[in-house]
Parts: C-alpha cells; sequence; structure tokens
C-alpha cells in the first residue's frame, strides 16, 4: 500500500501531519479545548497560565537541545522519544489532579512537542523528494490545524458520550499513541544518507543578520500566539453575552488553519516569505484586536478565523524559511528561531495573568500583544530593506 511505503511523498507527509496531531493538538491544544471545563471544575486561572508557562518552557528546552542533534538517525531517535512523552504526559492529566504532577506532565509534553514540531519537521523536510519543498512544508503545516480541529471533535466526542475532561486526557492519550506508531514507522531512515547529511559542524555564519532579525522577529510572534492560543475560549466566554461560545470559536481556529499553511506557502512562493510574513502579522493583530471592542459573535468568529489563518500559517513560514535558509542543516536554525518563538510563549501567559487579575478583563494583555506584534512586523520590513536574503522567494 502506498500509504506505508516508507520513501513515497503521500506517506512522509502524512506521517508529518499525524505527528502534528500528536505532539502539537494532544501535548498542546487540546488543552486550551479543555481549559473552560478545568477552570469550572479543577484549577484557577492563576495555575491555568502557570502550566501554560510550563509547557513552553518545556517546549523551550527542546527547540534549544534540538540544535544540538547533528546526527540524522538521532534526530529520529528523539522525535520517536517525543512522541511518547506526549502521549504519556497527556496520559497523566487524565488520571490525577496533583498539581506537582501537572507541572512535571506539562514540562514534559513541550519538550515532546518540540521533538515532533521541530526535529519532525526537519526529518520531514530531509525525506521529501520535491523541487518545490515550499509547497510540500505547507501541506506538512496543515498538520497544525488538523491538530486542533481533531483534538477538539475527540473532546466534544467525549463529553456527548458522558464523559469529563479526565476521560478526554485519557482518550487523546490513547489516540496518540495508535497515531504515533504509524509516524515512528514512516520517518525514519533505513539506509545511511550521505556523510553531508548526517552530520554538520557549528556554523557561525548560519547566523547571519537575516537569521538573527528572523529570530527576533518570531520571538513577537510566539508572544502574538500564545495568547489567544491558551484563552480564546476563555476570552470569548467572558464577554457579554458569549457564554458557551467559546468552543466554538476555537474550533473555527483549527479549520481556518488547515488550508491556511498550503494558501500562505503558495503566495510566499509568487511573492516572497517575508512579504507575506508582514501581511499575515498585519491580518493576525486585527484578530487580536476583535474581542477588545466587540462582542459580536460574527465578528469573534472572524477574530478566530483570523487567528487560525495567521498564527499557523506563520509557523509554516517561519520555519520553512529559515530551514530554506540553512540548506542542509534546517533542524540547526529552526531549532534556534523556535527557541525564540517558545521564549515568547514562556513570557506571555505569565504577564497575561498578571494584566487580568489586575484589570479583570483580557483587554489590556490583548492590547499589548498586538503592540509587541506589530514590532515584528518593523523588524521584518528592517529585514526587506536591508538584506538581499528577504526579498528573494523560496523554491
Amino acid at each position: 500500500m502506498l500509504q506505508f511505503h516508507r520513501d513515497s511523498n503521500h506517506s512522509i507527509l502524512l506521517a508529518g501531519i499525524l505527528a502534528l496531531v500528536v505532539g502539537v493538538g494532544v501535548a498542546r491544544f487540546v488543552f486550551t479545548s479543555l481549559l473552560p471545563t478545568m477552570l469550572e471544575e479543577s484549577i484557577s486561572i492563576a495555575f491555568a497560565g502557570v502550566l501554560a508557562s510550563i509547557n513552553y518552557l518545556g517546549y523551550l528546552m527542546g527547540s534549544v537541545f534540538s540544535i544540538f542533534i547533528k546526527d540524522i538517525h538521532a534526530k529520529v531517535r528523539y522525535f520517536r522519544f517525543g512522541l511518547c512523552l506526549c502521549v504519556l504526559s497527556s496520559f497523566v492529566l487524565g488520571i490525577t489532579e496533583n498539581n506537582t504532577l501537572w507541572i512535571i506532565a506539562r514540562l514534559l509534553a513541550g519538550f515532546g512537542a518540540a521533538m515532533a514540531l521541530v526535529v519532525g519537521s526537519a526529518v520531514v523536510m530531509l525525506k521529501l523528494k520535491a523541487t518545490n519543498k515550499t509547497k510540500a512544508m505547507g501541506i506538512h503545516f496543515s498538520g497544525l490545524g488538523f491538530s486542533i480541529v481533531i483534538t477538539d471533535l475527540v473532546m466534544r466526542a467525549v463529553f456527548y458520550f458522558g464523559g469529563d475532561w479526565k476521560d478526554a486526557w485519557l482518550v487523546l492519550a490513547i489516540l496518540g499513541a495508535f497515531l504515533s506508531c504509524y509516524s515512528a514507522y514512516i520517518l525514519r531512515f533505513d539506509r545511511q544518507p550521505s556523510s553531508e547529511v548526517v552530520k554538520h559542524k557549528f556554523d557561525k555564519t548560519l547566523f547571519s543578520p537575516m537569521v538573527i532579525v528572523l529570530i527576533l522577529a518570531y520571538f513577537t510572534e510566539g508572544i502574538g500566539m500564545v495568547v489567544q492560543a491558551t484563552f480564546l475560549p476563555d476570552i470569548v466566554n467572558s464577554l457579554d453575552g458569549l457564554a458557551g461560545y467559546g468552543g466554538y470559536v476555537w474550533l473555527a481556529v483549527g479549520v481556518a488553519g488547515i488550508p491556511s499553511c498550503i494558501i500562505w506557502m503558495r503566495l510566499a512562493h509568487r511573492f516572497g516569505s517575508i512579504n507575506i510574513m508582514m501581511a499575515a502579522m498585519l491580518l493576525q493583530i486585527v484578530g487580536i484586536l476583535i474581542p477588545t471592542f466587540s462582542n459580536n459573535i460574527i465578528m469573534n468568529l472572524i477574530s478566530g478565523l483570523f487567528f487560525g489563518a495567521t498564527f499557523i500559517g506563520l509557523v509554516a513560514l517561519f520555519m520553512n524559511f529559515a530551514g530554506q535558509l540553512s540548506n542542509k542543516n534546517p533542524v540547526f536554525i529552526m531549532g534556534a528561531i523556535t527557541s525564540a518563538y517558545g521564549l515568547g510563549q514562556i513570557i506571555a501567559p505569565l504577564y497575561c495573568v498578571a494584566l487580568i487579575e489586575q484589570f479583570t478583563t483580557y483587554n489590556y494583555a490583548l492590547y499589548l500583544t498586538a503592540i509587541i506584534v506589530a514590532g515584528g512586523i518593523l523588524l521584518l520590513t528592517y529585514a526587506k530593506l536591508n538584506f538581499k536574503e528577504a526579498n528573494q522567494t523560496m523554491l
């Protein structure tokens, strides 16, 4: 069967998408889906912010660690280890409410997510046999959208059949284990790749001025992504007349995210990655600000659509651009920029919780987030005006 042929692009892309469902959906985004219910029944908003930051700390640790994984077979091993961590940490959240164990589990889930996303995406990029990897990687990163939709629908199914949030974590852990088996089977190298690909010495020229600006801009996007990625359902539920609608807005995020990577990557191929990154970040700012001035359900669904369409697309755009800048060692710069992204993700939930508790509204956290993302646009504008790499289209 074609789906079980390890060297088929179809199999490679499917395995990459399913790995993202496990590593990003099960280990990260379903926490957002379940958060309103957990806030009602178990945890406080302050502890939710701590858990989010701890998860992103683990993600940051994994991102930094991935920079130093030189051997391609080691990449595969750590990718598989990451999938195991994602599954086991989700299982822990379904069997205990011990705060210490939850903190440890979310830390390990973050590390596992980095292995699945950063290392897994590098393995996918190296295995793909395609003349236009920008479009192919757009298909791969559509898994970020699928990760939200699939895990959210599974959660809803558990609730529909009488289960609670603990049951949801257990069912998702079982689903993650099943999907991981396929990804682990496909994403490996049976034969030793060429020595060029297997190992790479540290090359300081990789950190060109363009790469440094890219790292700083992705830091701002990490902040822009995490506020709504953590709190969006609760933000919507807190608006007058919209209690209970937050879950639908979050589902809209995932639906918008599925085709967004393919669309944004095609646009990047035609108009240049930096130009499209700037356009996506500008649209993201609009989505971030909508809940601050409107409690209309249509407007807030549009906010969710904008958020899903942009933050998932921006992950694909930044990761692909970084990977192609580094050419034969994509995991190195992918890991470097994702480390900055992860740092932004750690900081954002903490200032959000502080501002929420101070002003009893999400508005000020959203205002600050929009300003920071605007700073990222200015950084990319600087790159476009000063670096030739910023004006080239990606293959």
